[in-house]
C-alpha cells in the first residue's frame, strides 16, 4: 500500500471511529441541546498517535457527522470547528515526542479548547450566556474522562508495530 492509500484510509478509519465513539454514549444536556460522549478520547488518540493533520480531519468530521447522524445537526458546523481545532491542537502540541506529561498537557489544551469552543457556541445557538454556561461542567467532565482513556490507550498503542507504520506514513 503507497503512502498516500495509507493516509487516505488511516483518515477514514479515525473519522468513521470518531463517530462510532461519539455516538455509542450520548448522555443529553437539557440544558444546551448537546449531550456529553467518549468521542473526545478517540480525537486525542488519533493527535497523539498520527499527528495534527489526523487529528483534525478526525475530530473535525468524525464528530460533526456523529452531530447530524443523531439528531444535533444545528451544531454540526460548530463541531466541525470546535473539534477539528482540539485535534490540531492536541497534535501540535504533542509534534512526535510523546510523553506521558506532554499528552497530559497537550489534552488538556485539546479539553481548554473544546470547552471554550462549546461556550461560545451555545451563546450564538442559545442567544445566552447563563445557558451555555450549564454545559461547561459535563463538557470538564467529558474532556478530563476521555484524556483519562486517550492517554491510558495511547501508551500502549504506541507501542504497536502496526501502528508504528500508519505513524510514519501521518
Amino acid at each position: 500500500m503507497n503512502n498516500e492509500t495509507k493516509k487516505i484510509v488511516l483518515n477514514g478509519l479515525m473519522i468513521a471511529l470518531v463517530c462510532i465513539a461519539t455516538m455509542t454514549i450520548q448522555i443529553p444536556m437539557p440544558g444546551t441541546n448537546g449531550y456529553v460522549n467518549i468521542g473526545d478520547s478517540v480525537i486525542f488518540i488519533s493527535s497523539i498517535l498520527f499527528g495534527p493533520v489526523v487529528g483534525m480531519i478526525a475530530g473535525g468530521i468524525g464528530s460533526a457527522l456523529a452531530d447530524i447522524l443523531s439528531g444535533y445537526e444545528h451544531w454540526a458546523i460548530f463541531t466541525l470547528i470546535i473539534k477539528g481545532l482540539e485535534g490540531y491542537v492536541v497534535g501540535i502540541v504533542i509534534r512526535n515526542h510523546y510523553t506521558t506529561i506532554k499528552s497530559l498537557f497537550a489534552t488538556a489544551l485539546g479539553t481548554i479548547t473544546m470547552v471554550t469552543g462549546y461556550f461560545l457556541a451555545g451563546i450564538i445557538l442559545k442567544g445566552s450566556i447563563i445557558i451555555s454556561a450549564a454545559s461547561i461542567p459535563g463538557n470538564l467532565i467529558q474532556g478530563i474522562v476521555c484524556m483519562a482513556i486517550a492517554i491510558l490507550l495511547s501508551h500502549s498503542l504506541a507501542k504497536v508495530k502496526y501502528v508504528k507504520t500508519f505513524k510514519a506514513h501521518s
